[in-house]
């Protein structure tokens, strides 16, 4: 009997799909590839070390932050991590295979470099290698799968996953965020969600592509194949934002999956376009521990065009009202070095381009010293106590109002 081969489109369809899930278990065993911090010999006369966070019930939450980006971004990358920077979260930087390798070495070197407080509390690295990641295709879910499972490994601590690229920045500082999430359960994970397929059933779901960026060492654009698979019945498909807010409990989820469905989800996405638009979804909403664990939103503000296209506006100072009354965390997109950025700074941030964002952690940050503006932090604080301002109540008060109904519907 002669053996039966598969057609080609679906055998480098099955090739695509496990390599994907390969790149998730080398995710979640293998050792981080980090530089931002290298050993080094002890010095004779060690400064002393800084204050410790603390952690339960009365003390701020933490959060986990993927920054990516590609090729050129590394100063927007810098300028989003001042913005939203305080030592009690974890951040991981990561540059794809868009950027050359002294770019990603400058970055590092900048971390190590920049600001004392980065080198005193060690909570921000680099991510050492570039891989190639497109955001139509399923690499780009693998880079988020990576970067949680790298922040599971090195953060004991950290309470939520926050996506953010080199376009985003936000709305509140980081006092104001962790006084937002201070009253919020740490199970809740924030995705917007819809089982309303409408034309992405045909265009997204029942077309096959391939993402050649899984097995290419530089980006590269997805294929698509000849043929059509059909709707699947094992599972009810969902869709929504690609950028989310996840509890520490379902990122483990994604990551280690303790039953199937994570892994079979995710062959199942590696051949459909824009996985990161329905992955997270799809998953929380067919899980039986997690479904009642989401509110429907992500905490971001965008600007759609009428009809909407595959990306949302530029946003730019027309736009800053509706920001700041919108009550979400971040929005994007933003261009590089724009005056509405430096209004953001100037008016919600409290900051200059080059300084971080002051608070009590720092409360030398911003104060006249020798008559000048002290940029940067030189003296620890409390860092388990925020200070709040305004739009740290509007964020609170709009998490109350989505968080009222959870769910999938």
């Amino acid at each position: 009997m002669r053996p039966h081969r598969l057609p080609p489109c679906l055998a480098v369809t099955a090739l695509s799909a496990a390599l994907l899930f390969l790149l998730l278990l080398l995710c979640a065993s293998s050792s981080p590839p980090l530089f931002a911090w290298r050993s080094s010999s002890a010095s004779l006369a060690a400064p002393p070390p800084p204050p410790r966070a603390e952690w339960g019930p009365g003390r701020p939450p933490s959060f986990a932050y993927w920054i990516s980006g590609t090729g050129g971004d590394a100063r927007r990358i810098l300028r989003l991590l001042r913005a939203v920077y305080h030592p009690r979260n974890r951040y991981l930087l990561h540059l794809d295979a868009g950027a050359a390798a002294e770019e990603r070495e400058a970055l590092a070197q900048a971390v190590r470099r920049d600001e004392p407080a980065w080198k005193e509390f060690r909570n921000v690295d680099v991510v050492g290698e570039g891989y190639a990641v497109d955001r139509t295709g399923s690499s780009a879910l693998a880079a988020v799968l990576h970067g949680a499972a790298v922040l599971l490994r090195i953060g004991a601590h950290w309470d939520w996953l926050v996506t953010l690229s080199a376009e985003d920045y936000p709305l509140v500082t980081q006092d104001d965020l962790l006084y937002a999430f201070s009253s919020v359960p740490r199970d809740l994970n924030f995705i917007d969600h819809t089982s309303d397929l409408g034309w992405k059933r045909h265009e997204r779901f029942e077309k096959i592509i391939v993402d050649p960026s899984l097995y290419m060492d530089r980006n590269t654009e997805p294929f698509p194949s000849k043929e059509i698979r059909q709707m699947p019945d094992a599972f009810q498909i969902f869709t929504g934002s690609p950028w989310v807010i996840l509890s520490r409990n379902f990122a483990e989820h994604c990551v280690h999956g303790w039953d199937n469905l994570p892994r079979k989800l995710l062959m199942y996405f590696a051949n459909t376009a824009y996985s990161m638009e329905s992955y997270f979804q799809t998953l929380i909403c067919n899980s039986s521990d997690f479904r009642n664990t989401t509110a429907n939103g992500d905490l971001r503000y965008f600007v759609w065009d009428n009809p909407p296209g595959l990306d949302p506006l530029v946003l730019n100072e027309s736009h800053f009202g509706n920001m700041v009354n919108s009550g979400a965390a971040f929005a994007r997109r933003f261009e590089e070095d724009t005056q509405v950025l430096k209004k953001l700074d100037d008016e919600l941030l409290n900051r200059s381009p080059v300084q971080l964002v002051p608070g009590v952690w720092c409360p030398n940050l911003g104060k006249e010293q020798n008559g000048t503006d002290a940029d940067s932090c030189s003296k620890w604080g409390d860092i388990n106590t925020v200070r709040p301002g305004r739009g740290g109540e509007r964020l609170r008060q709009f998490i109350s109002e989505i968080s009222q109904t959870r769910g999938c519907s």
